[in-house]
């Protein structure tokens, strides 16, 4: 392994709807403080990348919701990806030919769950919507937009015993060019 590690970490529900509110330059200072480097961080929406001398994922994750419990007083859920695994990612997308991309989203899980529970996943919950479910991700097809779709995180998290964050697709591209950087 090199001596630093490229990550993006993806946070659930902060600056969404006016709630949860934190300041992405007060953010990266914080991340910058926890002795993580090239903090950068994409929208108002809780997406950076940044590079570590410390491999562990896992680890690192829960360090990054410990100190924004700490210095914010909000607890959001925090996932990790490399740039290798968004890559993979986006190469994996079952929708990908027949979709306008703006209709394209991914759920990103913190771990797979069990081949049971993937089992209450009911495919016709929100017709004409589509999932897949590869890994600790869930690709989305929603042809009438997010806002409309009974697909939601709560909704996975419930059935999947899972923690998640989501992200539209071309979010996902920008996040995979900012972990290149």
């Amino acid at each position: 392994m090199d001596a630093t590690s490229t990550f993006v970490a993806l946070l659930r529900g902060i600056n969404v709807g006016g709630k949860k509110k934190i300041a992405m330059a007060e953010l990266r200072s914080l991340l910058s403080s926890l002795g993580l480097e090239d903090v950068r961080t994409y929208i108002q929406s809780g997406n950076v990348a940044f590079r570590s001398s410390d491999g562990d994922a896992d680890e690192i994750a829960a360090t990054i919701e410990r100190e924004i419990s700490a210095a914010f007083g909000i607890d959001p859920a925090v996932l990790l990806r490399t740039p290798s695994e968004l890559e993979e990612i986006v190469e994996r997308n079952p929708y990908l030919t027949r979709s306008d991309l703006s209709k394209l989203h991914v759920v990103f899980l913190d771990r797979a769950p069990a081949a049971s529970s993937a089992t209450e996943l009911d495919p016709g919950r929100s017709p004409p919507d589509e999932f897949t479910l590869r890994g600790r991700e869930i690709y989305l097809h929603l042809p009438n937009g997010a806002g409309r779709s009974k697909l939601t995180i709560d909704y996975f998290e419930r059935r999947l015993g899972v923690r998640a964050t989501a992200r539209n697709w071309n979010t996902l591209l920008r996040l995979l060019e900012l972990s290149r950087h």
